[in-house]
């Protein structure tokens, strides 16, 4: 179908689719200047970026292809095509554009050239009838279709007017009934929106929007446009979803990098890899861990329990019947070993062996294997249970915002002014802040060698987290007319040495980095 560039434009629609400071610190009580959260999510405001609505992503495609537009001329549709397979970066598609064949650069992205129109759909139609009128061996028919000109749909075999037909710059036509069923299914069953190609078989030509548009029903239309849109922000580099439950909004950045950003829903999250926000912990890190902790936290215990490994390649292995003959199943090992002893199984049944016999030497390397696969297991699950320790709090950390909102009421009532009774929210903004991090630098720790900066490190830690525990228990007493004054100092304080401490962590992580101070081990 011929390219209509003024149809193009699509509708809005929404898409489908964080020392311990005790009262005998030297710090304490300093009056020291707090940055805002904001502005101490690794200096945000250095970061620039943009939360779209979905109305605005769709304007901000519409800039990149009317940007490419005005370099190529050429129609919207094909662009857009052109735009996706290069994941919207549009330097890299011009710099293909004038820097190598044209030809092969418009076959690669499944379009055709269209400066280069070697297939003329009228003279296809006109070979059509001529063929239909062949297999049919009719003259009088082909005389009726000279007067009357119909084609044959190539998927249902009907005759009809080519007004009841349409196709692509491919050359293949099918009736319009067909055309809409395809789409359909592509769209609200496959759920493609950007790469659904040509009906006709073998033929990788990619539908344009315009004829999408014109030839489904508006639900599906609806659809379509929100695959999308979504296909959009997922293939576009410098474009991520919030990652929030039910959130629709989107964060646009003029760099990729692993920063914080905060949506308008007030989830801030990692742009890079779209997890919380993770600092001092790299993504590639994280994503180990994460993934680490999906395979082994919930099977861990099990696997102690219920398994042993073999003595001469130290595979995990499970007990599945009554013998107690066992063959390693590792291709390389296929060790035959004895279940009880994890002696081989070669001298058993000999009259001079006895599996009862205890030998020191083949308990000792059993002993040794073991001991080395349980001390790997015991570290991990040291790093995992105070993970999931911090990941639990700040939950119930989360929760005190509720608690504290009514203390403050209280505290109003105690004749303190709105203002004076804001270190509360103040205090547990900071308290989250510090859980979060703690709860990442066991993350960092698990995959850290150990050297003099590791212990640092690990000072800095203990530091922070004593601080942050000493906070969470003030913030969870009772308050009173009586205990009022001396609960603020206290609470404000520390509020101040924690986020002081915290600061002094994520300084030194982040120095290391610079300085190349950090080892890592699987």
């Amino acid at each position: 179908m011929e390219s209509d560039e003024d149809s193009y434009e699509m509708e809005n629609v929404d898409s489908g689719n964080v020392s311990s400071g005790d009262e005998g610190d030297e710090d304490f009580g300093m009056e020291v200047d707090i940055p805002s959260s904001h502005d101490r999510q690794m200096e945000t405001e250095e970061y620039q970026y943009e939360v779209l609505t979905t109305d605005e992503i769709v304007l901000h495609q519409r800039e990149i292809i009317d940007e490419v537009n005005n370099v190529l001329k050429l129609p919207p549709t094909i662009i857009r095509i052109l735009l996706n397979h290069y994941k919207w970066d549009k330097e890299k598609l011009l710099e293909k554009y004038f820097d190598g064949n044209t030809e092969e650069f418009f076959k690669g992205a499944h379009v055709i050239n269209p400066f280069n129109k070697s297939t003329n759909p009228s003279r296809l139609k006109g070979e059509r009838t001529v063929y239909v009128c062949k297999q049919r061996n009719n003259k009088k028919l082909f005389l009726q279709m000279i007067k009357n000109p119909v084609e044959e749909c190539e998927i249902c075999f009907s005759l009809l007017s080519p007004d009841s037909m349409t196709g692509l710059e491919c050359g293949h036509r099918f009736c319009l009934a067909c055309w809409r069923e395809y789409l359909t299914t592509k769209i609200v069953t496959e759920g493609l929106g950007q790469s659904i190609s040509c009906a006709a078989h073998g033929c990788d030509i990619l539908v344009d929007d315009v004829t999408v548009t014109k030839l489904v029903d508006p639900r599906v239309k609806v659809k379509y446009q929100q695959l999308i849109t979504n296909s959009f922000v997922e293939c576009n580099q410098l474009l991520r979803w919030c990652p929030s439950v039910d959130c629709t909004y989107a964060i646009k950045v003029s760099y990729g990098d692993s920063r914080p950003v905060g949506c308008k829903c007030g989830h801030v999250f990692c742009f890079a890899c779209g997890e919380n926000w993770h600092d001092p912990v790299k993504c590639c890190w994280l994503k180990k861990w994460i993934k680490k902790c999906d395979d082994d936290s919930e099977t861990s215990n099990w696997i102690a329990a219920n398994t042993k490994e073999c003595p001469k390649c130290n595979v995990t292995i499970e007990k599945d019947g009554g013998c107690n003959h066992m063959v390693c199943k590792n291709q390389n090992c296929k060790h035959d070993f004895c279940w009880v002893c994890l002696g081989s199984w070669e001298p058993h049944g000999s009259s001079w062996y006895n599996c009862n016999r205890y030998d020191e030497d083949e308990a000792k390397a059993a002993r040794d294997a073991q001991e080395k696969l349980r001390s790997s297991l015991a570290r991990y699950l040291h790093y995992y249970n105070r993970y999931m320790n911090h990941m639990q709090s700040l939950k119930f950390e989360n929760k005190l915002y509720a608690a504290v909102k009514h203390k403050m009421e209280e505290m109003q009532q105690h004749n303190m002014s709105w203002i004076e009774v804001q270190f509360l929210k103040k205090a547990v903004d900071i308290l989250c802040q510090c859980r979060q991090t703690l709860m990442y630098t066991y993350v960092f720790a698990y995959y850290l060698k150990k050297n003099n900066q590791s212990m640092i490190f690990e000072d800095n830690q203990k530091d922070l987290e004593s601080a942050t525990e000493k906070l969470s228990e003030y913030l969870e007493r009772d308050i009173t007319s009586e205990n009022l004054a001396d609960i603020k100092q206290k609470v404000q304080d520390k509020y101040r040495y924690c986020e002081k401490r915290r600061k002094v962590l994520l300084d030194h992580v982040h120095e290391g980095y610079e300085k190349d101070w950090w080892e890592y081990t699987e």
